[in-house]
């Protein structure tokens, strides 16, 4: 056994960790409000997918949670391009709207990188904009994918540190 290295396993309790950052941002969103900004979060779904509809269920659960007023638009799957693209629009026009995002997967009829580019990148929470994905490698203040951020979120909380490792990652 001489060589070998003993590794210990974290378990990662990620309904704490999230448990935790919805107060601090019930907190954040509290004090937003008592300037008088009541974040919206716009959010579009195409077509009837079931996964999709289980996670804005979360979402929108999640939004109430921390007082973030949530606006669902659902599309009909046979929408064309240009009614995605004006609905985008009008969105990015609106001030009262926060964030916008675009729940994929969309109908394949629908060119989603074209939808992503029209969402007003100061407005995309998804992090998708090419103008943020930029920034984020540039190392700049942006917004940043949520399942990524959520991810480094868990091993800054646990204190792991990634520098030099090989790190996997398994989910559902």
């Amino acid at each position: 056994m001489e060589g070998m290295k003993v590794v210990m396993a974290v378990v990662i309790d990620g309904r704490a960790i999230a448990k935790k950052t919805r107060e601090k941002l019930k907190i954040e969103v509290q004090e937003l409000k008592e300037k008088g900004i009541t974040p919206r979060l716009a959010v579009i779904m195409i077509g009837d997918n079931v996964a999709s509809k289980v996670y804005l269920k979360n979402k929108s659960k999640a939004c109430d949670e921390v007082g973030v007023e949530y606006i669902e638009y659902v599309l009909n799957a046979n929408i064309e391009q240009q009614e995605l693209v004006e609905l985008i629009e009008k969105l990015n026009k609106d001030k009262s709207i926060n964030g916008i995002l675009l729940q994929s997967p969309i109908p394949a009829n629908l060119d989603i990188n074209e939808a992503i580019r029209k969402i007003d990148y100061k407005k995309d929470v998804d992090g998708f904009h090419p103008m943020n994905i930029g920034k984020l490698v540039l190392g700049q203040d942006t917004f940043v994918s949520c399942t990524a951020y959520g991810i480094m979120r868990l091993f800054e909380e646990y204190n792991i540190e990634l520098c030099g490792k090989n790190v996997v990652i398994l989910g559902r």
